[in-house]
């Protein structure tokens, strides 16, 4: 039996109001974790939210799930722009255009690099594109070094070290963030290059896992 009028309709916006609630979340912690970092607490984005802990905890049980969950398009959107510099014929420019790519996407959210540096070994889904994204990257690095363009010595740990120092940069020209990344973008763009390059001290040893900690 479908049930009387009455019934189906205040289903219909039980479910509403779950969604509405839902989105209010996502929104609130969108802007927590961009202003205050991945381990802003539980109840700070609830209130923010305006809903209530419990309400929150029903929608997303973990803080792990409830990041997965804001940064799962930026993270999609993060693998296929390495995907595309993948399929440019030109190594060189296939390196710039990821790097410019993913050191614009730390300037729209700021929230975006704490999520791409952290493992979420229980989100599968979440954890395949980043993983993703970090081969597709270091294939990329391989073949602008095969080219003869990118300096032999350049590793992953030299681009996770410029995405902390643009995010860093950012952090700190408010206003000026697009226009100081580009400068600092530019900047090492020119230093990568293989022409001219002098030895460097020795890359410390990071790979994703290692720049931010899995969070408990």
């Amino acid at each position: 039996m479908p049930g009387h009028p009455s019934q189906i309709a205040e289903r219909a916006q039980l479910r509403a109001d779950a969604e509405h609630n839902r989105e209010r979340i996502l929104d609130a912690a969108r802007e927590a974790f961009s202003t205050r970092g991945l381990d802003v607490p539980m109840a700070a984005i609830a209130r923010r939210a305006g809903v209530g802990v419990a309400t929150l905890y029903r929608r997303f049980p973990s803080r792990e799930s409830l990041i997965t969950e804001v940064f799962s398009d930026q993270l999609a959107s993060c693998a296929s722009a390495v995907e595309e510099a993948l399929a440019d014929p030109d190594p060189w420019h296939a390196f710039q255009r990821a790097v410019e790519k993913v050191c614009a996407m730390q300037v729209a959210d700021h929230g975006f690099t704490g999520a791409f540096l952290t493992a979420f070994p229980q989100a599968v889904d979440f954890e395949r594109a980043r993983r993703r994204a970090e081969q597709g990257f270091d294939e990329i690095i391989r073949r602008a070094k095969a080219a003869g363009r990118l300096r032999a010595d350049f590793v992953f740990a030299d681009f996770l070290l410029l995405l902390q120092a643009n995010c860093a940069v950012t952090d700190g020209a408010g206003d000026r963030a697009q226009a100081a990344s580009r400068r600092l973008v530019a900047y090492l763009l020119q230093a990568f290059r293989a022409e001219n390059a002098a030895p460097l001290p020795p890359a410390p040893p990071l790979a994703l896992d290692h720049v931010i900690p899995s969070l408990s």
